[in-house]
């Protein structure tokens, strides 16, 4: 606690309260990582998990239902060009949820963020096909997930950034892990919903109003997780440590303008595993349904276990890092990941054994490289900028590694064959190696 706010307080009318309190919270300490991790991890499962229901409908569901007048792949690139409006629109939402963040405070643009994400997501649910209002189904599906993708703007609550801070050095590894949890926690989850209902109803009862019932789940999901984020983040321990932490809203174009540079760099440094990310989970889902018999159920329990290691490997890459590096691992692991893009697909296309194999791979891949993409370059940001510095890298390196990974994936496999698919993943290892090479400064990266 700092000296200042011991002398505020020693001259505060309640007097000996006040103190008592004030030594109560400086008894504590820093806020413990532990603590913060739980927030951490209920609010990227969330995001994630919203994130993988619209993934998997944009497959299995909507070609069908709002571009029935293409054939079925025309149908899947269209679907998925409408997935890559929420990278597109992201940026545009920390925009405004930043200046929401300066004006109100950090509960209020949580909240506003969060009842607009659960709003654009239970939207999809009530959304109409192309038989019933044609075009405008489209246009109303664009409209949703554009406003998914500013909400998804709005809900960075900078938990992971302080949890990086209050982390011992020696444990900068572990708990730079913990927020990519969500991801396959968020995946596990959806992929059992979908598996679900595609199981237990026909085909025409899951197709007018089976698939629906996911994105209402994902609106429950948001309600719990916003209470439990605000428990955390409004609570006044916390508001303190983020102010001692000068982890407090910037203006976008003075952020831009002082960490321009460290922002590009960091972005690209985790495109690797960012690319990785779309080719272990949503292209494998529309290569299999587009060009193979087997159902999707079956893969989609195998994207669960893909996920369960996926988890397995996350662990790991927490403790090889304290080990090695941050920055070794992610070196290592994108030229691991340049070396699978020359035969991963071909996997893929290699029957049962072979997609087994592409997934077990693909995660494991993924856990030990995307375990260690979170914050990668929060280390080089000065200070007071890191809060809103950390969001605009993340929204770029998702809108630069994933955004259009599963659109370009499938475009590429169907035009020239599938092995030309691993060209993406290939340029996202390459940037990534690039990237890392040029940023030998960044605290993360050092080995602590």
């Amino acid at each position: 606690m700092s000296t200042n706010t011991l002398a505020s307080g020693s001259s505060n009318p309640l007097g000996g309260t006040h103190k008592a309190h004030e030594s109560r919270v400086q008894d504590h300490g820093s806020i413990g990582p532990g603590e913060t991790a739980i927030g951490v991890i209920i609010g990227r499962t969330s995001e994630f998990f919203d994130f993988f229901v619209y993934a998997i409908a944009s497959v299995l569901v909507f070609p069908k239902l709002v571009f029935p007048f293409v054939d079925p792949l025309t149908g899947t690139l269209y679907s998925f060009a409408l997935f890559a409006l929420a990278f597109i629109a992201r940026p545009f939402g920390t925009f405004i949820f930043m200046a929401v963040d300066r004006a109100h405070g950090r509960g209020i643009k949580l909240t506003v963020a969060l009842f607009l994400l659960g709003a654009s997501t239970v939207a999809i649910a009530f959304l109409p096909g192309y038989d019933s209002i044609g075009s405008l189904s489209a246009i109303l599906l664009a409209t949703f997930r554009i406003g998914q993708g500013v909400a998804l703007g709005g809900v960075w609550d900078g938990l992971a950034s302080l949890l990086s801070l209050n982390a011992p050095q020696q444990r900068r590894g572990w708990y730079a892990m913990v927020p990519q949890l969500g991801a396959p926690l968020g995946l596990v989850v959806a992929s059992a919903l979908f598996a679900f209902f595609i199981s237990k109803l026909s085909a025409e009862d899951f197709f007018d109003w089976g698939w629906r019932y996911p994105f209402f789940v994902a609106f429950a999901i948001n309600v719990v997780a916003l209470f439990a984020r605000l428990r955390i983040v409004v609570t006044p321990e916390y508001q303190k440590q983020f102010e001692n932490r000068d982890l407090e809203p910037t203006p976008i174009l003075e952020t831009l303008d002082a960490e321009g540079r460290n922002i590009i760099t960091g972005a690209f440094a985790p495109l690797a595993s960012f690319a990785l990310f779309h080719m272990v989970t949503v292209f494998p889902l529309s290569w299999i349904f587009l060009y193979t018999q087997q159902p999707p159920t079956r893969f989609l329990v195998i994207e669960m276990i893909g996920a369960a290691w996926g988890v397995v490997a996350m662990i790991a890459s927490g403790v090889i890092a304290d080990r090695i590096g941050r920055r070794q691992l992610l070196m290592m692991t994108a030229a691991v990941i340049a070396a699978f893009s020359g035969f991963a697909p071909q996997l893929l296309d290699g029957g049962d054994f072979g997609e087994a194999v592409f997934m077990t791979l693909g995660f494991i891949l993924l856990g030990l490289s995307f375990g260690q993409a979170s914050g990668a370059a929060a280390g080089s940001f000065a200070q007071n900028y890191r809060y809103t510095a950390s969001a605009i890298t993340s929204d770029l390196a998702w809108l630069f590694g994933a955004g259009f990974a599963p659109f370009i994936a499938l475009l590429l496999a169907s035009h020239f064959g599938i092995l030309s698919s691993g060209a993406y993943l290939l340029s996202g290892a390459i940037c990534t190696v690039v990237a890392l090479a040029r940023s030998r400064k960044v605290q993360p990266f050092s080995k602590r």
